[in-house]
């Protein structure tokens, strides 16, 4: 196991900054994700640390080791990747087997790790099963076991469960997490989906246009955003856009088209001026609707449609242009549909100030 450490790492494909000036430390032991929209440089940061793409500046080192220049099938890491990049033409222990060959072992040794691994993953009876026979999840299995056959000191998971539906997507990350537990084996997953980066991650790097944009445990970036960016990104958030009114050391009043809201989430230490332009941003679930107004930190809209979401129901609400997204219980969706129906639509969304964030704009 290793210790993963990136310094002022760049890459460039031509004129573009794929990852920019990044810079990381990831403990021995850890599960840590980066987290992402598609083209925000996180797969090249983990081909970089894999030794598939050499880094234009900055350094990598496991631990003490500087790996920079070093080759990938020097860096004992196990890599699976988003198509599981299985060879067809060979059965399920071939395919587990082809690094342990790269590596010479003799044969005996590697029949043992080949059985060792497919049984950690309930794929022991699959043996000599041809891959193109399996499912997609037994895939995935096999190109984990593959990975791991060879005792990498780093596992890199290049998005490996995005291939699979949603309900296998949930069961098989549970037996990733406990697995990367009890083998305590540093592992760095690169993901789109932040439920999958929240579930399983020690602590996670959210990432967009190349740089950083926020490293923490799931919960400090959840409740903690350093930036509007990673609000709506982790989760769902509305999003208004207005002018700082008044400004005292805990609170911060907000005005907008029609509205004035209070804050106590922001940044205390910056240099906020009255009448600069910001965005306030909240939580769907952090939002009270109102029937008639209360006159407490509150914004007046009106009432676009009421969807049945499942597990809740899922208002949306018109702040002037922009809609806003609200969950409400069964009994709420009932009395609003009833208003819908009646086209008295006007209401009051209250949202108290520690639940209010507020970012620069």
């Amino acid at each position: 196991m290793a210790a993963v450490r990136l310094q002022n790492l760049t890459k460039l494909f031509g004129a573009k900054h794929a990852v920019r000036e990044l810079s990381l430390h990831i403990a021995d032991g850890e599960f840590f994700s980066i987290l992402g929209p598609s083209g925000c440089g996180k797969t090249t940061t983990l081909r970089m640390i894999a030794g598939f793409e050499t880094p234009d500046t900055g350094t990598i080192h496991f631990d003490n080791q500087d790996v920079t220049t070093l080759l990938a099938n020097r860096r004992n890491t196990g890599m699976v990747f988003q198509n599981y990049a299985l060879f067809p033409h060979m059965t399920v222990g071939e395919n587990v087997a082809f690094g342990l060959r790269a590596r010479k072992m003799p044969k005996a040794e590697i029949t043992a790790r080949i059985q060792q691994n497919l049984a950690m993953l309930a794929m022991g009876e699959f043996f000599d099963r041809p891959v193109t026979q399996l499912s997609g999840g037994q895939q995935q299995r096999v190109a984990l076991a593959r990975a791991l056959a060879v005792q990498p000191d780093i596992l890199l998971l290049d998005e490996p469960l995005s291939n699979l539906d949603a309900q296998l997507r949930r069961s098989t990350r549970h037996e990733l997490k406990s697995l990367q537990r009890r083998l305590g084996i540093t592992t760095i997953y690169v993901t789109h989906d932040q439920e999958e980066a929240m579930a399983l991650s020690d602590r996670l790097l959210v990432m967009n246009q190349g740089r950083t944009q926020q490293i923490g445990a799931p919960e400090e970036i959840y409740f903690s955003p350093a930036n509007l960016f990673v609000m709506d990104f982790i989760g769902r958030s509305n999003v208004l856009t207005g002018r700082i009114a008044e400004r005292s050391e805990n609170a911060m009043g907000l005005a907008g088209d029609g509205w004035k809201i209070f804050s106590a989430n922001f940044d205390k230490q910056a240099d906020w001026q009255i009448g600069a332009p910001a965005q306030i941003a909240f939580r769907p679930q952090d939002v009270v609707l109102h029937q008639v107004s209360e006159g407490t930190n509150e914004i007046a809209g009106r009432l676009r449609f009421i969807e049945f979401r499942g597990d809740f129901w899922e208002a949306e609400v018109a702040i002037g242009d922009r809609p806003c997204l609200i969950h409400l219980t069964s009994d709420e969706a009932r009395v609003l549909r009833s208003r819908l129906a009646a086209s008295d639509d006007r209401l009051w969304l209250h949202v108290p100030p520690a639940k209010v964030f507020v970012f620069a704009g």
